[in-house]
Formats: C-alpha cells, structure tokens, sequence
C-alpha cells in the first residue's frame, strides 16, 4: 500500500494560497527597498564584490520565480538599487521550479534551485561569483549591537538550528523517494 508524503499535502495547500493570495504592490515594493538595503550592506563588507558590480553600473538583472519580480541595477558605487519596471534587462534569472514546497526543500538542504540564464554571460559570471562567494555575516553583525559572547552562542544555536533543517529536508525527500513495494 502507497502511502502518500505529509509534504505532498502541505506542498498542495502552499501552492494555492500562493496563487489565490497577493500581497498588494506596496508591500512588495518595500519589501524590495528593505532587500536592497540588506544587500547593499552585505556587498558593502565585500570590497571584491563591489568591484565586480562597478564594472556592470547601469545594467539590470532581472530575478524571476513565477509572478515575482525583482529587478535590480548596478549603481556607479558597486552597490544595487532597483531598477524602473520599464528598464530593459540584460540579465535575466528564472527560478525554474514552481513548486514553492519543492523550492523550499531545495533551499533547505543548502542546494541551488534550478535557474534558466537568459543575457549577459559576462554579467551572468559575476552574479554567480557573487552568490557562490558574497555571505551576510550575522554573527559580527549581532556582535555590534549584543556584544561579541552572546552574539556567538546566538550564532551557534543558529548553526545547529540550520542543520537540524537541513537533516530534516534531507529525509523529508529521500522518504519521499521512495516507493514501497
């Protein structure tokens, strides 16, 4: 007898509410400004990686997954800002799984989704180093603001709070795999 995931069902219940519920504009517009922000400050620790991005000033990439859009600039600093919607993009990054639960478990397991280039190859390039090498570190970040001790264990229950995801997704999927006989 074939029993079916829980996450089958939850995967079901995520992808309608995600196509019948949409945030309205403003909320995704600042959601995208706060991005920006969160971006720009982790790019800002990076000196190499605002070098990369000074050599692409003035060029979009636009990032896709199903009806959400993000289109971002290089700016004249090596940071980003967002693009006007009518800006032509030169890159352009479509998440190619639709399904948000999918998506979520890909991302949980520390693996990269599936993404189809369209533009640039040199933009493309460095985009790609920029994910592959650029990381927010939360931990000094917290050190700032709670002192460098409790910063650090907050870092280390995060850590084993992130494997613990991570394991979980991991068996999630290979249960999923599998089909009794």
């Amino acid at each position: 007898m074939a029993t079916s995931s829980p996450f089958s069902f939850l995967g079901t219940l995520l992808e309608r509410a995600g196509s019948a519920l949409q945030p309205p504009a403003w909320a995704v517009e600042e959601f995208h400004r706060r991005l920006v922000l969160l971006l720009n400050h982790v790019l800002m620790q990076e000196e190499q990686a605002m070098e990369r991005l000074l050599r692409h000033q003035g060029r979009a990439v636009r990032f896709q997954w199903r009806h959400f859009t993000l289109l971002l600039k290089a700016t004249p600093a090596g940071l980003l800002d967002l693009a006007d919607a009518l800006t032509p993009a030169d890159l352009t990054l479509t998440v190619t799984e639709e399904s948000p639960a999918a998506l979520a478990q890909t991302l949980l397991r520390g693996d990269k989704p599936g993404i189809r280039i369209e533009g640039d190859v040199q933009l493309a390039a460095d985009v790609n180093w920029l994910i592959e090498h650029v990381r927010w570190d939360l931990e000094e970040d917290l050190s700032r603001l709670i002192g460098d001790a409790p910063a650090h264990t907050l870092g280390q229950i995060g850590r084993a709070a992130s494997a613990a995801l991570k394991k979980f997704a991991a068996l999630a999927s290979g249960a999923r795999g599998k089909n009794p006989a």
